[in-house]
């Protein structure tokens, strides 16, 4: 919930306001350059990875993972 959707009712709560007419629907053209419109900039925070990468990491996470506990315990280096 933001602000910018929800506005104050003037007594302590909030309430949805619509867009306004004529608003952009989409929030992606917001994205264009403001200077010359051009090109559309990238957001490199979301680089999104394929699912069977992600697997395969979370599976040798997990592999490491026992291999050092069954290690750790295996040597009597944790009591």
């Amino acid at each position: 919930m933001t602000l910018q959707l929800h506005r104050p009712d003037g007594r302590g709560g909030l309430v949805p306001t619509p867009p306004a007419p004529g608003q952009r629907e989409d929030w992606r053209k917001g994205l264009l350059s403001r200077r010359w419109r051009v090109a559309r900039l990238r957001n490199p925070e979301m680089n999104p990875i394929s699912a069977p990468v992600a697997v395969a990491f979370w599976l040798v996470l997990a592999g490491l993972t026992f291999g050092l506990l069954v290690w750790g315990y295996g040597s009597h280096f944790w009591h």
